[in-house]
């Protein structure tokens, strides 16, 4: 009221109330399960796998939900996820979710359309499988489509290695789990995996120095360094940063911050493959991964040489 009436005699429009933050945070999945899930939550006997990709969960109860599981191609077009939608319609009344490694799962509570959903499936090109002691569908970051570093393209890389793996995802032969993981840099993600596919940069950036001072802050470039390897120079006349490449451990943390200082290079920066370490300590100690090759060649679009 008072708004309203300092605005009728000044004559001026009454200032918006500023807009206040929603804080809504991750959303309760309990909206989107399936409702026997729902109402079985906490309360299952026994969970079992009737075949390859395809998990049966029975409750105390004796209420069932088939989960049935499908690799896509990770980073999916409207008309695909469009076409998963419709199968999900058809056969799962519209029930579906994502896993971690971008798999999808359709839950159904009838036995009998089980076996027309995986004919479908995989008649449209999506494999049932990445269940049990099978080759699961490889996580991986961003790579050239979204990421602001990359030294390669990490979904391409995955697409090279699960046309080899296909048949070790519809299978359960390994003698366990297999987890496989891609990166398209070396300093964010990617290592996550028994079997990890790194990019590696063998060589320090090159810096363009006339761009330096128009583009870098370069107090943070020289605090994202992690072995203090980057310091401010001044070159020809300008402010600029050098680096000292006996310290430089090739990493590419500085190209973020500072993208003239470029290091991603089409014959330097290549592949290596480590394998084993853990990263969490649920079960077992956090422990380091092996490298067993290094210098693989960034070849895309099929990357022969890391597969």
């Amino acid at each position: 009221m008072a708004q309203a009436a300092a605005s009728a005699t000044t004559g001026s429009p009454a200032a918006a109330p500023p807009r206040r933050a929603i804080e809504s945070g991750v959303p309760d999945n309990q909206q989107y399960l399936h409702p026997l899930l729902k109402r079985n939550y906490g309360n299952w006997k026994y969970h079992d796998r009737p075949r390859p990709g395809v998990l049966h969960h029975v409750s105390h109860g004796g209420e069932e939900v088939w989960s049935v599981r499908a690799g896509t191609q990770r980073q999916m077009d409207v008309h695909t996820i469009r076409k998963l939608c419709d199968i999900a319609d058809r056969y799962a009344d519209g029930h579906v979710r994502f896993t971690i490694r971008a798999n999808i799962e359709f839950m159904l509570s009838r036995r009998e359309q089980v076996a027309p959903l995986i004919e479908q499936l995989e008649k449209s090109g999506f494999p049932v499988g990445g269940t049990g002691n099978s080759v699961s569908m490889i996580a991986h970051t961003q790579g050239w489509l979204h990421c602001d570093i990359p030294g390669t393209d990490a979904s391409g890389v995955v697409k090279a290695l699960m046309d080899e793996l296909y048949d070790e995802f519809r299978r359960e032969e390994m003698p366990n789990r297999v987890h496989l993981s891609t990166s398209c840099c070396e300093i964010n993600c990617g290592g996550q995996a028994d079997i990890a596919i790194i990019i590696q940069h063998t060589k320090p950036p090159k810096i363009n120095h006339d761009l330096v001072a128009n583009v870098c802050e370069r107090p943070a470039v020289v605090a994202r360094c992690p072995v203090a390897a980057i310091r401010p120079a001044l070159v020809n006349g300008k402010p600029s940063l050098e680096v000292d490449e006996k310290k430089c451990i090739c990493c590419g943390a500085c190209y973020p911050p500072c993208p003239p200082m470029q290091i991603n290079d089409p014959v330097h920066s290549k592949f290596a493959i480590w394998v084993g370490g853990k990263n969490s300590n649920a079960r077992a100690k956090p422990t380091f991964m092996k490298m067993v090759a290094s210098g693989l060649p960034n070849n895309p679009p099929r990357w022969t040489e890391v597969s």
